[in-house]
């Protein structure tokens, strides 16, 4: 059910769209100008500026000043051109990789040695950054390795064993570091060959690097080589970078914290051996403090990272919510940013398995934000919300504050994306469901009693889906739940009116199932059957009615017990009573032929056509049995368009069953018929009737079911 958000690897390298890294600081302004005019001369020129570029650092690797200078600038101009997508394979095909490559190491030093290194690291860190804006191409990974970039990438990384912090060593230890970002993202293979060339154990040292730049892309580069890779993983736990990870989440740079708390989330990632080392290193406070800090992207991390640990066990997604994880995991629920609700929803959705955490998550003001997030177009968001919601929704406790803020209506009105979300929306019901009993059902009751209208309407609204049948009666006839439903229906609203409307109709389906058998009541006379052979047969016949001008031949005493009154007709003092010829008016034949075969045989077929003939002749002869297969014909007929006369006929012959019908048809298709002029002025005919219909039938139900356990 639950669906866990992707963690992402991360990238520190600037991404392109818009995005651009200044230059090493001690360019001129000139330069400056002149670098990016390149970009604006036309393919032609791009070809040969290239070139041009190329052939410099082919030519000027020494230690000459002029060579430096020269190299130094080229690698700038690169770099300045690779910042454009649009341009990287201009470059690449100009041949820039090798000549790059070449300079990623010191040039060799002339006899007798140099005094003096003129830019010294500043032509391997143009290097190192030109190449790592090449690696942001996929396509292109894999050719910087294999030319052999590795092994000076991390030579690069260790430029500060010699005790130097200069800003020239720092930049071109931070520019290694982005470049092995780059060049390992989303690649799994070259991930595992940093490995094996030694990269790993200097970057782990170099999270403790005095200079906070060179701590964030080192970290940059763990969070990226940890990311989907077990050995990479062990490896850097190995190397004992935990303790100082676990420092830099209480950074006071942003951007360090941001990284640590990625670093530590890959780690953990399906990684249950290196979850447990980490809480036990430390970790989990800080990462609950990062949920109060400014930068929503350790915000974002923080919160998925506590829905990681809190699948650790049941003891730690406690221990999350004592420690104070709650509070600020909700007010990310109200922030504008979609990703940072996603993972709060995340971490309160496994915290909210937990029983001992349910209650405090609901009572802390969880439940409201969490149902407007199903409101959500945004799939995951979505599904994340609905899965705490489950897990809130199983402890008895919670059950009124979800009804009394409308979250039951919430859950049945939601339009959900996906099937999981669907699937799971309908198992909190369920378990809301089988909560309405005992003193959850008390309480609610005393709520329906005593609250303001608005929440007593919402309680007899839940509770029409979600009670039992046993309950019905206590609940909508004793403590007055089925007025607050009427006035719904009643209303000038239309939600309210729909809701009503829903309500009652389920009411209606829980409570009894209308069928021709049990619609309407027994006939107060004992049933004679003679027999389909004796219909409109003159054998032993005793009596002749004239339909019509035609004689139908009949029996009797087979009148008499079929109904009052044809007992009324031959035992009263009508002039019918010695009669031999009666004569019938105002009835076809084929309705009184269908009449009589109905107290000949007990049943006959009847058609839409001819049935409410047959129910004005029943309902005149008293023949409650055929009057309740009359009604469940036509009850078969309503719609939308004759629903007003089906009930105008209902009344006028005192159809019971028919009545019903309208009744329960009207509720059940109460959204199509609010468009229909007439709707509200049928509406408020009918309400007493479904009063009546409801007092009849849930002290029915109720009455059935006691029988039942009897």
């Amino acid at each position: 059910m639950e669906q866990q958000p992707e963690r992402r690897e991360g990238r520190s390298f600037p991404e392109r769209k818009g995005q651009k890294r200044k230059l090493e600081e001690g360019a001129s302004a000139a330069e400056d100008r002149q670098i990016s005019a390149v970009t604006t001369d036309g393919v032609h020129a791009l070809l040969t500026e290239v070139a041009t570029q190329v052939s410099v650092l082919n030519s000027a690797f020494s230690w000459h000043e002029s060579d430096r200078a020269a190299a130094k600038r080229a690698t700038q101009v690169l770099a300045e051109l690779a910042k454009n997508e649009d341009l990287v394979n201009v470059i690449v095909e100009g041949g820039a990789v090798p000549a790059l490559l070449t300079h990623l190491q010191a040039p060799p030093y002339s006899d007798g040695g140099m005094a003096q290194k003129p830019f010294e690291h500043e032509v391997e860190k143009g290097s190192a950054f030109a190449l790592g804006l090449l690696a942001i191409k996929p396509e292109y990974q894999k050719l910087i390795v294999d030319k052999g970039a590795l092994p000076h990438l991390v030579n690069l990384l260790k430029r500060s064993k010699d005790g130097s912090s200069s800003r020239a060593v720092v930049s071109v230890i931070r520019r290694a570091a982005d470049a092995i970002t780059n060049l390992a993202h989303e690649n799994s293979s070259i991930k595992t060959r940093v490995r094996l060339e030694g990269g790993i154990p200097p970057l782990v040292e170099l999270l403790e690097f005095s200079d906070p730049k060179v701590q964030r892309a080192a970290a940059g580069a763990l969070r990226t080589l940890a990311f989907k890779n077990d050995d990479n993983k062990n490896q850097i736990v190995e190397c004992n970078a935990l303790p100082t990870l676990i420092l830099m989440l209480g950074s006071e740079d942003s951007a360090i914290h941001y990284e640590a708390v990625g670093v530590i989330g890959n780690l953990v990632h399906s990684s249950p051996n290196i979850k447990k080392e980490v809480l036990a290193a430390g970790a989990l406070q800080p990462v609950i403090g990062l949920l109060s800090s400014c930068c929503p992207e350790s915000q974002r991390e923080a919160a998925l990272l506590l829905g990681q640990f809190a699948s650790t066990d049941s003891d730690c997604k406690v221990h999350i919510v004592q420690r104070g994880a709650v509070r600020p995991l909700i007010e990310m629920l109200q922030s504008p940013d979609v990703q940072l609700k996603e993972m709060s929803a995340f971490a309160l959705g496994r915290l909210a398995q937990d029983c001992h955490n349910q209650a405090g998550i609901a009572h802390s003001g969880g439940l409201g934000p969490l149902l407007k997030l199903l409101d959500s177009r945004n799939g995951s968001l979505q599904h994340n919300a609905a899965f705490a919601l489950y897990g809130l929704a199983d402890n008895e406790d919670n059950v009124s504050d979800f009804i009394r803020v409308g979250g039951i209506q919430k859950l049945q009105d939601g339009e959900f994306i996906v099937q999981a979300t669907k699937d799971c929306v309908s198992k909190t019901l369920k378990r809301l469901e089988e909560k309405i009993h005992g003193r959850v059902l008390r309480h609610l009751l005393y709520l329906m009693r005593i609250s303001e209208k608005p929440i007593q309407r919402r309680v007899a609204l839940a509770l029409a889906h979600l009670c039992s049948p046993e309950d019905q009666r206590t609940i909508f006839i004793d403590d007055k739940g089925l007025e607050f439903l009427l006035s719904l229906l009643g209303s000038t609203n239309t939600k309210q009116q729909l809701d009503g409307a829903a309500a009652l109709y389920k009411l209606a389906n829980k409570s009894m199932a209308l069928s021709p058998v049990d619609a309407a009541p027994p006939s107060p006379t004992q049933r004679v059957y003679l027999g389909e052979q004796y219909v409109n047969n003159a054998t032993l016949s005793d009596v002749t009615f004239l339909v019509e001008g035609r004689r139908f031949y009949a029996h009797r005493i087979c009148l008499l017990a079929s109904s009052d009154a044809f007992r009324a007709m031959f035992d009263g003092g009508y002039r019918e009573k010695d009669a031999r010829d009666i004569e019938i008016p105002n009835i076809k034949w084929e309705v009184f032929e269908l009449m009589m075969r109905f107290i000949y045989t007990g049943s006959v077929d009847i058609t839409t056509e001819i049935s409410e003939d047959l129910l004005r002749a029943a309902d005149q002869y008293l023949l409650e049995g055929l009057k309740r297969l009359c009604e469940y014909t036509i009850a078969q007929d309503i719609t939308l368009e004759n629903i007003g006369s089906m009930y105008d006929l209902s009344e006028a012959f005192h159809a019971m069953s028919l009545r019903q019908a309208c009744i329960l048809f009207i509720l059940e298709h109460f959204d199509k018929l609010s468009s229909k002029p007439w709707q509200n002025q049928l509406v408020q005919r009918t309400i007493p009737e479904i009063r009546e219909y409801f007092c009849r039938a849930l002290t029915k139900s109720t009455t059935n079911l006691q029988s039942l356990r009897l």
